[in-house]
């Protein structure tokens, strides 16, 4: 990325992130704001829960799931690319599969009768839907790496842990790390379904406006969540590394 291609990015990071903050932080703000769209409703804001902690449950489901996809996505990922491995890399990536196969609720309510309901079924949920695009990339940007280059380390002594570390990795970091932000967006979004089986977040004012037919609710949830996913998007446009041709 060009060097005003990042600072727009960061740029869009802060008058994504700073609303967010601030409606967070302040619940007159965000009453005020409510109202405007709402006007004469009563109930404006979630009840259970200020927004500031639904943001925290919400960013610790997105946090734990994506560190578990990209655990295994990164090391199964590595272990499909490697030299005389494409029969493995085919089961991995069909085993990867399986996650987005099944809808997140589907997963979700096959998940509760062995862990019950809350926070676990939830990290199942997303840790199988976002681990797809980390695997995928992984083996994508490792396999994408010119021949000639590891010829060239090799030529020079290194071992393949070490053209793993120094080359393969670095060279395949830019398309790894597009797969991490797809895996995180989606994630973002799709948490929210969590609450239908009281994983908290910021699907819980989503889900409770729906039920209770209260759109000053959803509304609150909705934009939390458009804010958050844009926020972490335009975070990882900014601290992106350019794709190489």
């Amino acid at each position: 990325m060009r060097p005003t291609g990042r600072l727009g990015a960061w740029i869009a990071f802060l008058l994504l992130a700073l609303p967010l903050a601030l409606l967070a932080s302040s619940e007159g703000i965000l009453a005020s704001l409510l109202g405007l769209a709402f006007p004469g409703r009563e109930g404006l804001l979630y009840p259970r829960a200020g927004l500031a902690w639904l943001l925290g449950e919400h960013l610790a489901l997105v946090g734990a799931s994506s560190l578990l996809s990209l655990a295994l996505g990164l090391g199964a990922g590595i272990l499909a690319s490697r030299e005389g491995q494409a029969a493995l890399a085919s089961v991995i990536e069909r085993i990867g599969s399986v996650g987005q196969t099944f809808p997140p609720a589907a997963v979700l309510a096959l998940s509760v009768p062995a862990l019950g309901f809350g926070f676990a079924p939830t990290l199942v949920a997303l840790f199988l839907y976002g681990l797809l695009p980390i695997l995928r990339n992984t083996m994508s940007g490792i396999q994408g790496v010119p021949a000639e280059v590891l010829d060239a380390a090799r030529g020079m002594g290194m071992g393949r842990l070490r053209i793993l570390a120094r080359i393969e990795l670095p060279l395949a970091w830019p398309v790894i790390l597009a797969g991490i932000r797809s895996s995180v967006i989606v994630n973002i979004g799709t948490a929210a379904v969590g609450a239908t089986i009281g994983a908290g977040g910021l699907g819980a004012p989503i889900i409770s406006g729906l039920v209770t037919q209260n759109p000053s609710y959803l509304a609150e949830g909705a934009l939390a969540v458009g804010l958050l996913a844009l926020s972490v998007d335009a975070l990882f446009a900014a601290i992106a590394p350019p794709l190489r041709a």
